[in-house]
């Protein structure tokens, strides 16, 4: 009875049998997914499925018996878990049988053997004989490619769960799944390919006598040639099979000796993806190799690295050529050698100074830039290389700094210097006396004091940088050179505004070196600025003019600048209190209240708060946070000294404009703390400075109550509240942009919001971004929406800065460029004539703030609009297109030299503008224009003199140098040794 039962249950039954017919003769596809539901829920079993499928396992017909195999393979893909290991045993003997089937049935088969591979009960030994038995059996380059790739799957598995039993084969294995993946083409399958002939090196198979074999099957395909079709539903893309072929190619030093000639050859080869290719898998290879690896090659590569950084069109070679030549750098820095062994590093760095140093004394400077980049690259790869090129190299600079008697040439070497110095910043010296640095301290800063006492502006510009990095190296500055360094500091931070580049270069680095050394600006120069403040003030009672007034704002800049120490702070905090204190002593209009509540006064007492607020401890600042916006909200004084407050101080309520113009002072002071400090009160302070930014008798106030807001709200974690504030000014910003006089306030708080949220990656900032856009096209505020995009991609000095702990992404200004600029082309073309030159100067404002290694790949693209730009008769569309051109006359000079002719047409024709500031920016680029090949320029050249000849003659000085300088360079072009 037993016994029977036991039959009974195995044999399958009509409706199974049912099934089977109807998928195998009916060709019927339903089938196969009610049989494998069946064997999941314990009405039927494998074993049942197999005898049903008895006859047509055997049938003579190779379709039929194909059919079969493919019912039972789809059944075990889904139900390969429920397998008994004895199953498996029995299901794998007779699948390795079936490899020697007619070709037809090979497929079903292979599915059948993915679907085992996936069995957690497969015993040892059987992943090793199904591999054996694929590659004695089938030819796998004939199937098609979805059988390929399911080859491909059940090898991924068994390494994946089997690698010890795998590794047991040795070589062999390797040499199997070489002729699996010779002549494979298909991308999909390569990706796959790759990845396992990554994982055969990376996890230590043997690869015995076969290493070359493996190579060539993987480097066939070197460099990717591949071009997805349109509308490619799977979406690979070369560059993942460039990436993912790279990672085969740098995997092992055992490749070196085959793939550095292919990446010189290709390198050297005139096709411009291959030597990019060819550059950045070099650069992935040195990560793990060694000088072994690299002696034989090292003068070939340096040849084709060299030439490609000197004669290339194209800057990302070069700056691929850059990066693989300090990958090398480093990697022959770190090798550890053997007692005997010959040390690569020195006779290569050797090598490179041989290469380019005499570069750096040619009287044409043609090939100055491109030497001074390979030095550096090679330089910055470790401490040692850096001391031996920076020791051969600052000598030669400086003097050839004193035998250049032009600032142009001058400042170019002291941005070289400054290079090398930037390098030395990133080692560590235990001791300092090692620093090679150190033998030329003296002359180095007799150069930068000379550069800052110097006629040229841009000259000037790169002293103050080179003294801040001089500054920033510990313990190399004596009290005499700091002394120096801030007289001239103070000098230059009272510049007249022509000079405002510099004003604000010399503030900056004040700031930083007053962080380094406070003793020395305490001691020299916070008593001439309280000095200058005590005289400005006497002279601006008397009302002397504006003159003191420019030098009393200058003065205040200066102390919030080097407010960047907590002993600095300590001197500087007194001050401002001081000047608050007189404003408020006054009970009668007078000249010092009135200076002390302009704009810009107030500007700078801000910034000198908000400087301060950023170095306060926690403790401090969470004391201090409760009593300021106790004071704004509530009117509290009872913290203040001798509670001496005049009058009662409601500046959100029914306060007099001079209070409601002290909310930029709140506004420094909150928008400076860190974001762990709690703001008290924050859910009514944020709806007081949303009621305030829409209010239009005091613009003012309500800008700065506007930036408050956005700079708290950028600052605020995201949930629940952010969500209500960002509803609340939504509906303000809404409101406020219908007609009514409160429009532009509303403009102001939208375009704040905005770019508290695009410096965050905050999703509702693309709404904003497209609300702003589309008041491009409004009468009244299309030029004031323009500008906006200059204010979302610039940074800001006094909030949403990184110093006063804002969330500012990294990457904003691409990402913005990404997302934006695309609507901002579109909406040009679309857009009426009268309305075009505001989406040119939106667009304009992007390009010209965007970090250039971006923009150049789109230069082509957006180069058209750019110069119809420069035809656009508002002047600050001329000027900041002619600001975004003239580093890419610099740095795409292949690019723009196909439209020279334009260029040179619309750049003349803006020397004449009415502007002075457009007139200097056209000659400057003018002057750029020069660095395009000369063959290009010399039919332009006695057009351009010719015309430059006008400018000499303007009333405005500035104008005259430009013109100067320009018109030199023009005459210059094409003489021998020019």
């Amino acid at each position: 009875m037993a016994a029977a039962a036991a039959v009974e249950a195995a044999a399958p039954t009509d409706a199974l049998w049912g099934l089977v017919h109807d998928f195998v003769m009916g060709q019927q596809e339903g089938p196969a997914d009610q049989v494998a539901a069946d064997v999941k829920s314990g009405n039927y079993t494998v074993l049942q499925v197999v005898e049903a499928l008895g006859s047509f396992l055997e049938n003579p017909e190779p379709r039929t018996r194909a059919r079969g195999i493919q019912l039972l393979s789809q059944v075990l893909l889904q139900c390969h878990s429920l397998l008994l290991e004895k199953e498996v045993v029995h299901l794998i003997l007779f699948y390795e049988n079936r490899l020697k089937d007619h070709h037809l049935v090979i497929p079903s088969v292979l599915q059948g053997l993915k679907a085992l591979s996936l069995c957690v009960a497969l015993p040892p030994g059987l992943a090793v004989s199904v591999l054996k038995a694929i590659f004695q059996e089938v030819h796998v380059q004939s199937l098609p490619q979805v059988d390929r790739h399911t080859v491909y799957n059940i090898i991924t598995n068994f390494m994946r769960t089997r690698e010890e039993e795998l590794k047991g084969l040795g070589a062999d294995f390797t040499f199997g799944f070489i002729q699996v993946m010779d002549g494979e083409k298909d991308p999909r399958n390569l990706l796959v390919a790759f990845r396992i002939v990554h994982d055969l090196i990376s996890r230590d198979y043997s690869l015995g006598p076969f290493v070359e074999e493996l190579f060539e099957v993987t480097s066939c395909y070197f460099p990717i040639d591949f071009t997805p079709p349109p509308n490619d539903p799977y979406g690979i893309q070369r560059e993942d099979l460039i990436l993912s072929l790279r990672s085969v190619l740098a995997s092992t030093p055992r490749f070196a000796e085959f793939l550095l000639p292919l990446l010189i050859e290709k390198v050297d080869s005139e096709i411009l993806s291959a030597k990019l290719d060819s550059l950045q898998t070099l650069n992935a290879c040195c990560a793990v190799y060694g000088q072994k690896e690299l002696k034989d090659f090292l003068p070939s590569l340096w040849a084709s690295i060299r030439r490609e950084v000197f004669q290339t069109a194209s800057e990302r070679v070069e700056a691929e050529g850059l990066a693989a030549l300090h990958s090398l750098t480093v990697c022959l820095s770190r090798s550890v050698l053997s007692a005997d062994a010959e040390d690569l590093l020195d006779s290569f760095l050797s090598n490179i100074l041989q290469d380019c140093r005499h570069h750096l004394c040619e009287p044409d400077m043609k090939l100055v830039w491109p030497s001074a980049k390979l030095l550096q690259a090679a330089a910055g790869a470790s401490a040692r290389a850096c001391d031996y090129i920076t020791s051969n190299i600052l000598p030669l600079l400086l003097e050839q700094f004193h035998k250049h008697s032009q600032s142009s040439q001058r400042r170019t070497i002291l941005e070289m210097l400054l290079g090398f110095l930037k390098l030395q910043q990133k080692w560590s010296y235990e001791d300092k006396d090692q620093r090679p640095v150190n033998g030329f301290k003296d002359q180095l800063c007799s150069l930068v004091f000379m550069a800052l006492t110097g006629p040229s502006t841009q000259l000037q510009l790169v002293g103050i940088h080179t003294l801040t990095v001089l500054g920033a190296q510990p313990d190399l500055l004596s009290s005499e050179d700091l002394e120096l360094a801030v007289g001239h500091l103070y000098r230059l931070s009272f510049l007249e505004e022509d000079f405002q580049s510099c004003r604000v270069a010399a503030l900056e680095a004040s700031g930083t070196l007053a962080a380094l050394y406070p003793v020395a600006f305490s001691s020299h120069l916070v008593p001439k600025l309280t000095e200058e403040l005590r005289v400005g003030e006497s002279d601006l009672t008397r009302g002397d003019g504006p003159t003191q007034c420019s030098r009393h704002l200058c003065c205040l800049q200066a102390l919030s600048a080097i407010s960047t120490h907590p002993s600095i702070v300590r001197e500087t905090l007194p001050l401002l209190l001081q000047h608050l204190c007189q404003v408020n002593k006054e009970k009668e209009p007078s000249v010092l209240r009135k200076v002390l509540l302009e704009d810009e006064v107030l500007a700078a007492m801000a910034s000198v708060i908000g400087t301060a607020t950023t170095h306060l401890s926690p403790e401090l600042a969470a004391q201090s946070v409760t009593h300021i916006v106790s004071l704004f909200l509530d009117g509290n004084v009872s913290f203040l000294p001798e509670n001496s407050f005049p009058s009662r101080f409601q500046p959100f309520q029914d306060g007099s404009s001079g209070q409601r113009r002290l909310v930029v002072l709140l506004m420094a002071f909150v928008c400076s703390l860190p974001r762990n400090v709690e703001i008290p009160q924050l859910n009514q302070l944020m709806r007081e400075l949303l009621e305030l930014s829409c209010c239009h008798s005091c613009p003012f106030s309500s800008t700065a109550a506007a930036k408050c807001f956005a700079g708290l709200l950028n600052k605020h974690p995201a949930g629940q509240q952010l969500d209500e504030f960002l509803q609340l000014a939504v509906d303000k910003v809404e409101a406020g942009l219908g007609s009514g006089p409160c429009r532009s306030q509303a403009f102001t708080l939208l375009l704040w919001v905005t770019k508290a949220l695009v410096l965050r990656y905050h999703p509702l900032s693309s709404c904003l971004t497209t609300r702003l856009m589309g008041l491009l096209s409004d009468p009244e505020l299309g030029p004031a929406a323009a500008d906006g995009f200059s204010l979302l991609m610039s940074d800001c000095t006094d909030v949403l800065t990184r110093a006063g702990h804002a969330e500012v992404r990294i990457m904003f200004r691409q990402r913005f460029f990404t997302d934006n600029v695309p609507a901002l082309v579109q909406g040009f073309h679309a857009a009426p004539q009268d309305v075009k030159p505001n989406y040119l100067k939106g667009l304009s404002h992007v390009l010209n703030r965007l970090p250039k290694p971006v923009l150049l790949p789109e230069l082509p693209t957006l180069l058209s609009l750019l110069l119809e730009a420069l035809s656009c008769p508002d002047c600050v569309v001329q000027l900041s297109t002619l600001s975004c051109l003239q580093p890419l006359l610099l740095e795409a000079p292949q690019v723009m030299s196909l439209h020279v002719d334009t260029l040179v047409t619309k750049f003349l024709n803006l020397s004449s503008s009415p502007s002075m500031a457009v007139r200097i920016a056209a000659l400057q680029c003018m002057h750029a224009l020069t660095r395009l090949p000369t063959p290009v320029l010399l039919p332009y050249k006695p057009q351009v003199i010719r015309a430059l000849a006008k400018p000499l003659d303007d009333k405005k000085r500035l104008v005259r140098k430009e013109a100067v300088s320009a018109r030199g360079e023009w005459f210059l072009l094409g003489s021998p040794g020019s």
